[in-house]
């Protein structure tokens, strides 16, 4: 008598977190180096500021301490939180400062961004407005309405949750923000790959 193989399941999956809404992005082509040497292929279906969630076509290990490879993006280092149904869900090793792909260390070097968020103010409704340049630690937006400087105000990228930042500066009808929680220099690598693939 012939048994099927048990195919075991993570306790807690990405689909099953409370409060989690669905996730819409661009998928990005990816490689899962396990630690045995073998590799997967997979691909980055969302992101959020310390991890993504990804298809994948064998079983992932929670726990498992595995090595996301994407192109011209490097290698990232990271866990299996979760795996069911093709999909895994992936936390950065918060000691990676960035991927083994080259990049300038400096904190302030911020990236042309032609993109839109939505920008709210506490109190107020939300607006889109355009993002003219961006880092993992602040961004530089056009406002709406304008905003006292030090205020906390609410940026959403499609696809992630809201982030906090504070107005530190104001010019005219420009302002510079520096988020409270800066992202994840392997999410913003991805981030941006994402923006500019739309």
């Amino acid at each position: 008598m012939k048994h099927e193989p048990i195919v075991p399941k993570a306790k807690t999956a990405g689909s099953a977190l409370p409060g989690r809404t669905k996730r819409r992005g661009v998928e990005l082509a990816a490689h899962v180096l396990r630690p045995t040497g073998h590799v997967v292929d997979a691909a980055v279906l969302d992101l959020s500021y310390e991890g993504c969630r990804i298809r994948t076509g064998e079983y992932l290990w929670p726990g498992e301490a595995i090595k996301l490879s994407v192109p011209r993006r490097g290698v990232i280092k990271a866990k299996v939180r979760w795996c069911e149904h093709g999909e895994a869900g992936l936390a950065f090793d918060p000691q990676t400062r960035k991927p083994t792909r080259a990049r300038v260390e400096r904190a302030s070097t911020r990236v042309p961004a032609p993109f839109e968020v939505s920008l709210r103010r506490i109190g107020h409704i939300a607006f889109r407005v355009d993002v003219r340049d961006l880092s993992p630690t602040g961004c530089k937006i056009e406002l709406v309405e304008r905003p006292a400087i030090g205020e906390t105000m609410h940026v959403k990228f499609e696809g992630l949750e809201v982030l906090e930042g504070k107005v530190r500066w104001i010019d005219g009808y420009v302002a510079g923000l520096s988020f409270i929680r800066p992202i994840h220099p392997a999410v913003f690598d991805l981030l941006l790959m994402r923006l500019k693939a739309k």
